[in-house]
């Protein structure tokens, strides 16, 4: 059985009847939305999401970094650029 990464759950079958109970009851919380017991996707809240997308950014971004440290270094002046 697959591990559900949520508090609580609900089949896709009670979505579909009622989208914004499920929202509602969810209290700002992520739901584990599952078909034949076994977890789907998840419905998380559009802040929550937005917040993993800025550090999903930021991660991408160190990485970058970390990556191009290892590079040569070239000098130039200002007058240069």
């Amino acid at each position: 059985m697959e591990t559900i990464l949520a508090a609580a759950s609900v089949s896709i079958t009670e979505l579909k009847r009622n989208p914004s109970a499920v929202i509602e009851a969810a209290d700002d919380e992520a739901v584990a939305v599952l078909v034949h017991n076994r977890p789907s996707a998840y419905l998380v809240p559009a802040g929550t999401y937005e917040r993993l997308m800025d550090r999903l950014e930021d991660l991408e971004l160190a990485e970058l970094v970390r990556a191009r440290a290892k590079e040569r270094r070239v000098k130039v002046t200002l007058d240069d650029l």
